[in-house]
């Protein structure tokens, strides 16, 4: 599965735009010297929770003593990856599913995590010279949300709960989805099927995606709706992720990703970033997301706060 936010639209025009630096920024060679003399520049793709990753990565490069460019929010998945192993960029955080699905092109997800990362770093490597750092346990998949309150109320944690709901009361399994996950086999129509849930279609209403979540906490449209699992506004609007119990959809976990050249001349990185990525789980990162999409804050002072919170930084 190849989610729209990650999906790539046109061609690799290197559009490398620099998010800036600024606000509570780690100083060089706080932690350590380790990393005195190396320069990084850091990518990310162009939303939200990869740029805050991409300037985690650059807090403790900093922080060990390195140089750091700052190269986040570049247009797109592939323009991100091709910028990586083109030498644009040293590295930036992908996807499981994605490096999967997208660049080693396999069309069968593997539905365990640690499966799933297993065989991506291993082909990745083989194939392409990338190295995939430790994965967080953050699965920015796709999922379905409802308000906290009529979860409590329908008594539904799981997906599996929502087959007996459309036939007990069918006028409460009422569902926001997009256009484009409607007719893939790895949304809507596989959902239904996976979980043998029927539904009349008047009850199921196609809407944009940022629309979705809103809608959703309105509860007027639908009960239920199609997000994605680390999305900061699940936490801001007070809506509660349904457990996929019997693991449809892939698996997306996040993890630094960086050339083969890179981490061996510098195993440093990995070592340093690898126990960051430990902590970053959906709960932490719809945290995260959060501040910036709905407070407004900036991914690098979100970034360099949680570090500090975290004990990564003094």
């Amino acid at each position: 599965m190849l989610k729209p936010r990650h999906f790539v639209v046109g061609i690799l025009a290197l559009a490398l735009t620099a998010c800036g630096s600024g606000g509570g920024q780690a100083e060089q060679g706080s932690l350590g010297k380790e990393l005195q003399g190396a320069t990084f520049t850091v990518g990310s793709k162009d939303f939200s929770e990869s740029i805050i990753l991409g300037h985690i990565t650059m807090e403790m490069l900093r922080a060990h003593g390195a140089t750091v460019n700052d190269k986040t929010n570049i247009k797109g998945s592939t323009n991100t990856r091709t910028a990586m192993t083109s030498g644009n960029i040293d590295m930036y955080w992908e996807y499981t599913g994605t490096g999967w699905i997208t660049y080693l092109k396999q069309t069968q997800p593997i539905p365990d995590p640690r499966q799933q990362y297993d065989a991506v770093a291993k082909e990745d490597l083989a194939s392409n010279k990338v190295v995939w750092g430790k994965p967080a346990p953050l699965n920015n998949t796709y999922a379905f949300a409802v308000r906290k309150e009529k979860a409590a109320e329908l008594g539904v944690t799981k997906l599996s709960d929502l087959a007996g709901l459309a036939k007990s009361k069918p006028q409460e399994a009422t569902f926001c989805i997009e256009s484009e996950f409607s007719t893939r086999d790895d949304g809507w129509p596989g959902l239904l099927k996976t979980y043998g849930i029927e539904v009349p279609k008047d009850n199921v209403k196609m809407v944009d995606t940022g629309v979705i979540y809103t809608e959703t906490q309105k509860g007027e449209t639908c009960n239920f709706g199609e997000v994605f699992a680390t999305d900061g506004r699940i936490a801001s609007l007070g809506l509660t992720v349904l457990q996929d119990d019997k693991h449809f959809f892939p698996v997306y976990n996040a993890a630094l990703t960086l050339r083969q050249d890179t981490a061996t001349k510098y195993p440093q990185v990995l070592q340093y970033l690898d126990p960051v990525a430990a902590k970053l789980t959906d709960e932490v990162m719809q945290q995260l997301n959060a501040q910036v999409d709905a407070e407004g804050q900036k991914p690098e002072k979100v970034a360099h706060d949680w570090l500090v919170k975290e004990g990564f930084l003094k």
